[in-house]
């Protein structure tokens, strides 16, 4: 089993059989050449959205590195470790970077003698701006307060650059234009037009006049000059700090380098503390055995698309023998007839030639068992022992919390759409029953999905287009970095104060692939989707047929109950009535017709 599949489960000596396809006749097919989760396109794109979306990037690391009670969540077709170290590198350069700038606007402050303060009403002026456009008020006035507040802010910011660039070269006169702007452009001055108190602290030695040009003013045109170079310093840190992550895409994020995962800095460059969890991690996101919160069982697969469910009477056909029928003798029968989508249908070379996604159909088996009850993390069954001894039993229990499922998974567009269909059979009391809950992973954010543009923009755009991009993100470098700082810093407290690793362990909270997409598709997508839940789910309800007509059952009633017409509609009698999946067709139930628009509605993406 190549290394993107579940890990391989073999059967108990004393259980029952595992499904599996018998071996066929001909030769098998080359399947299509698998792509381990952690090379995976997705897996590279939301690494690359930890360095875009800091709020993203916030939440994979709390859920996965703060709360170390936390299992987690499967991850189709991704490594969720390989993105939480991203995160923690890209957390770990945005603080320096922070830490940088801050430091810089921190020590130009008292070398400038109080001039680099004169910036502050400006940056807050264009702040408020940005901050009266979101605010929830209409639409006109917020456009209207935030014309006038960031005009405001840039005419105000360009005269006091106006008045620098005077007061540097302003030769002999450099230390009357130094004295001047205290008292003209800065807080602290009666005579200024912003409110404050004297000229006193800091303004001092400003205020020597121009009998002191040699000595105090001397020290007056060194401050316009810190002032005047503060900017343009600051300007290139950001600069720098975005050709961080534009190096990034072009080095270790590349689409070339990305699958070597061992030479990845991300995987060694973290502590003790993740190389502990990554393990634990990778144990758990694409094992067999799924521990769950009650609150969201299926946290992981996706969006629910449309779940359904129902049962049937178990008639013996009429002078005819019956054959003891169990869950796993029907899940043996689905097994082969979905292993067989992976086969293209035509002459060999053409066979070969064949890209279709169902060629890379994964199925397999899977528990589901609350998190509530384990002492520990680390005593989940992950084992193969273990997790058979939970799967023989789980098969036929029909337990309410431990809950046994055929998974059917396709990865189409790189990983970027996961259609997944959980198959669960209960057969109690002459009934038999069937559920079937499809989910879909649906394609990554847009702005995932252009990191390789928006750092080929940057790398390849001309200086003069780079160096105004940075100095139009100046302004707000300031209370930026004191906001990412306090982000760690916020971080890192509830990662010291928490008690987390002693908790007792939860289910997961959220999913790293959820977390990174925000639902569009477009039609192509949504009709490959379309295509592999129609048709694995024919497959599905042909396996069922097929064990109820062997084991001697009259099918009339199921066929009844899940038809399939040319278009590849699907009907069932699910517990909220009978529904119609596709158009101008009718249902027959037991309680006589039902016209699919007198249905109760399913949770579920249409």
């Amino acid at each position: 089993m190549s290394s993107n599949e579940v890990p391989a489960q073999p059967g108990g000596p004393d259980g029952p059989p595992r499904l599996r396809k018998e071996p066929a006749a001909g030769p098998p097919p080359h399947p299509l050449s698998g792509i381990p989760p952690g090379a995976s396109e997705t897996t590279r794109l939301l690494c690359a959205g930890t360095y875009l979306d800091d709020a993203f990037r916030d939440a994979v690391i709390d859920e996965l590195y703060v709360h170390e009670e936390r299992f987690a969540a499967p991850s189709l077709g991704i490594d969720a470790a390989r993105v939480l170290a991203h995160a923690l590198r890209a957390r770990r350069f945005e603080l320096g970077w922070a830490a940088l700038i801050l430091f810089v606007w921190i020590v130009a402050i008292p070398l400038s003698h109080w001039l680099a303060a004169g910036y502050a009403v400006p940056v807050v002026a264009m702040g408020l701006g940005r901050f009266v456009r979101r605010a929830p008020v209409p639409a006109w006035i917020a456009r209207g307060l935030s014309f006038l507040f960031r005009w405001y802010g840039r005419l105000l910011l360009t005269v006091f650059v106006l008045v620098l660039v005077t007061a540097a070269f302003g030769g002999d006169s450099g230390g009357d234009w130094a004295s001047w702007l205290p008292t003209a452009l800065l807080p602290g001055s009666p005579d200024s037009g912003f409110a404050g108190g004297g000229s006193s602290g800091g303004y001092a030695g400003l205020g020597a006049g121009s009998s002191d040009v040699s000595g105090g003013g001397g020290s007056a045109v060194f401050a316009v000059w810190v002032a005047l170079v503060l900017p343009v310093l600051i300007a290139v840190l950001v600069a720098l700090q975005r050709g961080q992550f534009a190096r990034a895409l072009a080095r270790e994020l590349s689409p070339r380098r990305f699958p070597d995962v061992m030479a990845d800095p991300a995987e060694r460059s973290e502590g003790l503390r993740f190389q502990r969890l990554r393990q634990r991690v990778r144990t758990e996101q694409h094992g067999p055995l799924v521990v769950y919160r009650a609150a969201d069982p299926f946290c992981g697969a996706g969006e629910p698309f449309k779940p359904w469910s129902l049962s049937v009477e178990l008639v013996p056909v009429e002078d005819g023998p019956t054959a003891p029928l169990d869950n796993g003798a029907i899940l043996a029968r689905i097994v082969p007839l979905v292993e067989a989508l992976r086969t293209p249908s035509g002459s060999a070379p053409k066979a070969s030639a064949v890209r279709d996604r169902l060629r890379g159909l994964e199925i397999d088996e899977c528990v589901f068992l609350p998190a509530d009850g384990l002492p520990t993390r680390a005593d989940a069954p992950y084992d193969a022992a273990a997790f058979e001894e939970h799967r023989a039993a789980a098969v036929e229990e029909g337990g309410e919390t431990r809950r046994h499922f055929l998974r059917i998974r396709v990865g189409g567009w790189n990983e970027g759409v996961v259609t997944t269909v959980f198959v669960r059979v209960h057969t109690q009391g002459g009934m038999l029953m069937l559920e079937v809950a499809p989910h879909v992973l649906w394609p990554l954010r847009r702005l995932f999905q252009d990191a390789d543009r928006i750092a080929h923009h940057h790398r390849h755009h001309d200086h003069f287009g780079r160096a105004v991009w940075a100095l139009t993100h100046t302004p707000r470098s300031a209370a930026d970095a004191v906001l990412t700082l306090l982000r760690g810093l916020r971080s890192t407290w509830r990662l010291l104060t928490g008690g987390h690793r002693a908790a007792l362990p939860e289910g997961p909270a959220l999913a790293v692939r959820e977390l990174g997409t925000d639902g569009e598709a477009s039609l192509f997508q949504d009709m490959d989707v379309a295509r592999y839940l129609r048709t694995v789910q024919a497959r599905v309800a042909a396996g069922v047929t097929t064990a109820l007509r062997d084991a001697g059952y009259r099918t009339e009633e199921f066929e009844q109950r899940v038809v399939h017409v040319a278009d590849g509609g699907v009907y069932v009698e699910s517990a909220q009535g009978a529904v119609g999946i596709g158009d101008h067709n009718t249902i027959t139930n037991n309680g006589g017709l039902t016209s699919p628009s007198d249905s109760a509605p399913q949770k579920g993406r249409s």
